[in-house]
């Protein structure tokens, strides 16, 4: 009996694509933490936010942008997410428009 390989393999990266990525990595990193910083101060608001999400918000969960809005701890944001109908593993980028509007009409009323 012979262990047949794997038929999708990894690609091999370069020591310059791996550094690469971990740079761009550390740069969303360090801006969604300055954006969470931003949110829980109040100088930019969850509403304005989902209305244009900035690229390197996209890839993040919703439930995380949530948890730094002010007032809104684990309960508050499942009963948000439950409200519109968003499930809990629902990233910013891959929200429907309706999911979207009604996420920041929750926050504006």
């Amino acid at each position: 009996m012979s262990i047949s390989e794997p038929t999708s393999a990894t690609p091999v990266r370069t020591l310059e694509q791996r550094l690469e990525a971990l740079r761009r990595a550390n740069d969303i990193r360090s801006r969604r933490a300055r954006l969470k910083k931003d949110l829980k101060q109040g100088s930019i608001r969850i509403d304005q936010l989902l209305d244009d999400p900035p690229e390197y918000i996209k890839t993040a969960k919703v439930v995380d942008i949530l948890l730094a809005v002010p007032n809104c701890g684990k309960v508050k944001s499942g009963k948000v997410l439950n409200h519109c109908r968003i499930s809990s593993n629902k990233t910013v980028g891959g929200l429907s428009e309706r999911q979207r509007r009604e996420l920041i009409t929750f926050f504006r009323a």
